[in-house]
């Protein structure tokens, strides 16, 4: 690129690799074109987005990045998951080698599982995610976030506990149950009742 990457990014030439990733990760959040509703104003949020990826990549390999998958292909794939195309996002995901699999993929990932309601998975590649890159607070908020709703919606799938004594033979098993009343609320909100929906 013709540009310095050092400018676009608002940077010294000097600048360390954590503030490099630091003014990335703000820009980014910035100039995202999800931020702008006028189209114009979308269309200049779009090229500058794509400047500042193109700065942080070409800083990356500059400074001994390894991974073969740009920064502009995460932002593709963030795309993607902002207009609810997750089979493709996901087929983007599960190409990438495992070398390449950094913080931002398990993010991405974890994001792409939670909107199909997979909330348990979801929270555990956000932690992931969270112990690559201890100091992004978007997957931080993502991480505590999930982690309440996986905690939520678990409560009502897990087995209840058995008394000590109890059989296994009594009148109720009580996964069964759950399953059921799961099944119930499932057909509710697809608009019929659990008998027209069995």
């Amino acid at each position: 690129m013709s540009k310095n990457p050092y400018s676009v990014l608002g940077l010294p030439d000097n600048a360390t690799d954590e503030q490099v990733k630091n003014a990335y990760h703000e820009l980014a959040k910035k100039y995202h074109p999800d931020n702008f509703s006028d189209n114009t104003m979308k269309e200049l949020a779009n090229e500058k987005m794509k400047e500042i990826n193109e700065a942080y990549d070409t800083l990356t390999k500059k400074n001994g990045g390894s991974s073969s998958y740009s920064t502009s292909e995460f932002f593709k794939i963030r795309t993607l998951i902002n207009e609810q195309k997750f089979s493709e996002a996901e087929i983007k995901l599960d190409a990438m080698n495992a070398s390449d699999r950094n913080a931002e993929w398990h993010f991405l990932k974890g994001c792409v599982l939670s909107q199909r309601g997979w909330y348990l998975d979801a929270q555990k590649f956000f932690e992931i995610a969270c112990n690559m890159d201890p100091q992004n607070q978007e997957y931080r908020t993502a991480y505590e976030s999930m982690r309440n709703t996986a905690y939520s919606y678990s409560k009502g799938y897990t087995q209840t506990e058995m008394p000590q004594n109890s059989s296994n033979n009594s009148g109720c098993d009580m996964d069964c149950c759950t399953k059921l009343i799961c099944l119930d609320c499932l057909c509710e909100c697809m608009g019929g009742d659990f008998i027209s929906c069995c």
